[in-house]
């Protein structure tokens, strides 16, 4: 029979009286239907108060008979009351997942079944990469390209370039040469008159052609001799790390068509089939509507969310023990403690009630995610609690309390502040 506790004393000083249960202005005896009534509406709950007996508040206008005041009365009894919180909930899992690929693309392969277990970096799918596998290489050929310029500018030239920069030097001093000597020997016609002025200047200009060819020849002689210029072997290592980065990039793209397990889990549900187009839209999402582009759902875990209305979360701390029983199998008590509590309630059907999440002790070879599933909260013990039931309470003038007998045997009204229930 549940009960409730109460605080406020209900004894009268002199002796301990019974609260009647139920009273009227003529004697008759209760119809046995009565008795059984009066058993079922103890089990609906019990309170606990101080105060030896207690009863139904009879209605307005009639007296308790005498003779009946131990059949209507209820004595109190004391006994330790543990708080217990009732809510109801489902089987979630703690987490989940939909698995896509990063870029759109026809599914190749699919390895694993709704139901399978899996391991994280497990390889799960595989998308098509023909493509990209092509250009992989021609990336790969554009890198050792540029290794090998790269090479060449660090290593400097080689001997045969040093000898033909020298043969182009000593081509130049002989055309300076033979430039000098034409030039001077106009000179002297010009000066006798032999020749014009614009014949000696065409002479002069050779000349001053040929000594700058040899000046160039020259430069280049020792910018071959002395190896690459810095400049050129830091532009030649810019190369080499731009083909690098572009072969790093289709490797990527390369991976990420294989599709992986991110943790330990079980494939709850599979979306696609092989050959499908799949969309990265929905990569690694966990809502409902993602299922139309994603590949599978992976989860992790099981707890229990259970709705706790809005008078009872008082009563509900972290840590706490919790039974279960899942609608599956009733005749089965599962163990949890609560995980978290909602900071924000919910109100659904103008009820307010709170989420709470309980971390799954037992019964996870046995629960599946989705069930549907009835949480007791035990709370904190009550010692010696003072017991009535429930029915015993009553309201008079906005006041709670019971009914007690006094002296004469006459119902009298006291109140009484009710405790845990």
């Amino acid at each position: 029979m549940a009960e409730h506790c109460l605080t406020t004393p209900v004894t009268e000083a002199a002796s301990p009286e019974p609260a009647l249960a139920g009273a009227g202005s003529k004697r008759r005896r209760w119809p046995p239907w009565w008795v059984w009534l009066l058993g079922l509406l103890g089990l609906l709950g019990l309170v606990p108060i101080v105060g030896p007996r207690v009863g139904l508040l009879p209605p307005p206008g009639r007296e308790a008979a005498g003779s009946n005041l131990n059949a209507l009365t209820q004595p109190v009894e004391a006994a330790d009351l543990t708080v217990r919180v009732q809510g109801r909930g489902s089987v979630v899992a703690v987490t989940t997942v939909n698995l896509s690929p990063k870029t759109a693309g026809r599914l190749e392969a699919l390895y694993v079944d709704q139901g399978d277990t899996v391991a994280a970096g497990q390889v799960l799918a595989r998308m098509e990469a023909g493509t990209l596998e092509a250009e992989l290489a021609q990336r790969r050929a554009q890198l050792a390209q540029t290794e090998a310029e790269y090479d060449r500018v660090v290593a400097g030239s080689r001997p045969e370039a040093i000898r033909r920069a020298e043969s182009q030097v000593a081509s130049a001093q002989s055309q300076l040469a033979l430039a000098v000597s034409q030039r001077d020997r106009f000179r002297d016609l010009a000066a006798q008159g032999a020749i014009s002025q614009n014949e000696l200047d065409q002479y002069e200009t050779e000349a001053r052609n040929a000594e700058a060819r040899l000046n160039e020849a020259q430069q280049q002689l020792a910018e071959t001799a002395s190896g690459s210029r810095p400049e050129e072997i830091e532009a030649a290592a810019a190369a080499v790390a731009a083909a690098q980065a572009q072969v790093e990039i289709i490797q990527t793209q390369l991976g990420e068509a294989t599709i992986r397990a991110p943790f330990d889990g079980v494939v709850t549900q599979t979306y696609a089939t092989v050959g499908a187009i799949v969309t990265p839209t929905t990569s690694a999402s966990a809502t409902a509507s993602a299922t139309s582009s994603s590949i599978l759902a992976l989860s992790s875990g099981l707890e229990v969310d259970v709705e706790v209305s809005e008078a009872s979360i008082g009563q509900v701390a972290v840590g706490q023990t919790v039974e279960i029983v899942a609608d599956a199998f009733p005749q089965e008590t599962f163990q949890g403690r609560v995980k978290r509590i909602a900071p924000e309630a919910l109100i659904e059907n103008n009820v307010t009630v709170f989420q709470v999440a309980v971390d799954l002790q037992t019964g996870l070879d046995r629960l599946r995610s989705g069930m549907t599933v009835e949480a007791t909260f035990i709370g904190e013990t009550v010692a010696a609690a003072l017991l009535v039931p429930t029915v015993a309470i009553a309201t008079e003038n906005g006041q709670l309390g019971v009914r007690v007998a006094d002296a004469a045997g006459n119902p009298v009204f006291r109140p009484v502040t009710v405790g845990v229930t």
